[in-house]
């Protein structure tokens, strides 16, 4: 009996010793100290990226050209280096941005045997083609309330002459408003597209459009992208197959010589001949993207991001080498993720997916990480917990000339209470910078918070932060130069980014979103 109650303790002993180990195997493992990590950060290393980064050589990196593509190779071979893992699950860094430049096009447009040559008294900025036999007049072109020049009228398939304003009576009333007040139709710039979206809506396939007074601004932007071949960028899926063409008081005669008495919208037969071709440029560019898997939520997705481009050589053959526009924000997202290899290599690595998102087209209206988010995400956006941008973070600004030790945020509180709490205790834990928020402000009229890539983000409803050290005399200048950052100041500011970077990555529960985008 005794050496069966021994033998029963021990079996008893060794499943209490059993079940000890499988929970303790349960147990997330402890987050390490990050300061080790963070003090791999040092203002030597950012700058001899930042001297190399924003050097003539690399030619102010312009969207699209060779200066960019040095830059973006650049980026590569130093995720290459650290082997950090491109990633596109095609095994690519590179993140192709298709690009298109809008440029002036050419040809005329014939109304009832009267050849209009682009650009004296008709202009467009889309291609058209085609021959037509009729058009549909809808006078104003409004549908507002109970108001509707559409009432009676089929435009499926048809181009439809439209005029400017809103219909007012011999007393000075207008229609829409009921008073003395012109409405929001009377306002040319808006009006256009409005008008322009109703009759596309109504199935039109174009527009003719006669304001006189707006005409000869229209055409002075024609005849400066004709001049200087040049005209805006954009992402090439988001070019418009509305056909907008602007008539002037020539033009519109010879399709309807009493457009401005008469209101009423009708069929009118007339001779149309288009030959009008676009002679747009595409533009190959591409983000640079590269990721440390996480351990434990892999899903979950930490972004931090920067953009890669600047604005260029200047028409008179300056380079604007964008040292703090944003070079500054490019090495410090490069030390960062060397941070972040250095902790994984010592098993240390972030409990979420960390994606280093290094975008292009910035100053060309935030065109890479727009694609980013609106046409390919590389991660579901739905499990991205956070962007951290960083744009510009190496200079003084005007107001802090004698108390260095600041950094604007931007849209910390904009959508997670949660994030801006954290924010500010990762500060006063590690770096103790002075937080200005005066651009986080809504009615600052700067408009900062939308003015760089983090706010593709944040329209989708993912927290983000800003960082930002304001704006300077050499801003997009060729006097932004490598020479006049404070490289202290970059490394403090970078190390900052690390620790909230490596807070959120490795904290028990994701971000709450306690805020709704507007």
């Amino acid at each position: 009996m005794k050496k069966l109650s021994l033998l029963v303790l021990g079996f008893a002993f060794a499943c209490n010793s059993s079940q000890k180990t499988v929970a303790e195997a349960q147990q997330p493992k402890p987050v390490a100290s990050p300061v080790s990590y963070a003090e791999s950060i040092t203002q030597e290393d950012l700058k001899e990226h930042l001297y190399t980064y924003a050097s003539d050589e690399f030619e102010g990196r312009e969207t699209g050209t060779p200066g960019q593509k040095k830059a973006v190779n650049y980026i590569k071979a130093h995720y290459e280096s650290l082997e950090i893992p491109p990633a596109q699950s095609n095994g690519e860094y590179f993140q192709d941005v298709p690009l298109e430049v809008s440029k002036a096009p050419e040809g005329n447009m014939s109304i009832n045997g009267t050849s209009f040559e682009l650009g004296e008294h008709v202009l467009t900025f889309s291609e058209a083609k085609g021959d037509y036999n009729s058009i549909v007049y809808a006078g104003y072109g409004i549908e507002d309330g109970d108001y509707s020049d559409y009432s009676g009228i089929d435009v499926k398939g048809k181009y439809v002459l439209i005029k400017a304003g809103e219909p007012v009576d011999e007393n000075g009333v207008y229609d829409i408003s009921g008073n003395m007040e012109q409405s929001v139709w009377s306002n040319a710039s808006e009006a256009v597209g409005k008008k322009r979206d109703i009759a596309k809506e109504k199935g039109a396939i174009g527009v003719l459009y006669y304001d006189m007074l707006s005409f000869p601004r229209s055409n002075r932007y024609f005849q400066y992208m004709k001049k200087n071949n040049s005209g805006r960028m954009r992402l090439a899926d988001e070019k418009s197959d509305e056909v907008l063409i602007y008539l002037d008081d020539t033009a519109v005669k010879a399709l309807k010589s009493d457009i401005e008495e008469d209101n009423i919208p009708k069929l009118i037969e007339a001779d149309i001949e288009l030959n009008i071709t676009s002679s747009d440029e595409k533009i190959n560019s591409e983000n640079v993207v590269a990721i440390l898997k996480g351990s434990e939520k892999p899903e979950e997705y930490v972004v931090i991001s920067s953009h890669l481009d600047h604005t260029g050589i200047t028409s008179d053959g300056q380079i604007n080498n964008g040292a703090d526009d944003d070079g500054s924000g490019t090495v410090s997202l490069l030390e960062i993720a060397e941070a972040f290899k250095k902790a994984a290599n010592e098993g240390n690595g972030p409990k979420r997916s960390i994606v280093f998102l290094h975008v292009t087209g910035e100053e060309k209206g935030l065109l890479g990480s727009r694609y980013y988010t609106d046409v390919d995400p590389i991660f579901p956006l739905e499990n991205t917990v956070v962007d951290l941008n960083i744009d510009m973070i190496g200079r003084i600004d005007p107001n802090y000339e004698g108390a260095r030790n600041y950094l604007y945020l931007i849209g910390s509180d904009k959508l997670s209470t949660e994030l801006h709490n954290l924010s500010e205790e990762v500060n006063n834990q590690y770096t103790n910078i002075e937080f200005d928020y005066t651009y986080n402000d809504e009615n600052d009229p700067n408009r900062f918070y939308y003015r760089s890539d983090h706010y593709n983000f944040a329209k989708n409803n993912i927290p983000i932060i800003f960082y930002f050290n304001g704006t300077h005399a050499d801003y997009h200048r060729p006097s932004d130069t490598p020479d006049k950052i404070n490289y202290d100041l970059l490394e403090n500011r970078s190390r900052l980014i690390f620790y909230t970077a490596w807070e959120i990555a490795n904290r028990p529960n994701r971000l709450v979103v306690d805020k709704a985008a507007d």
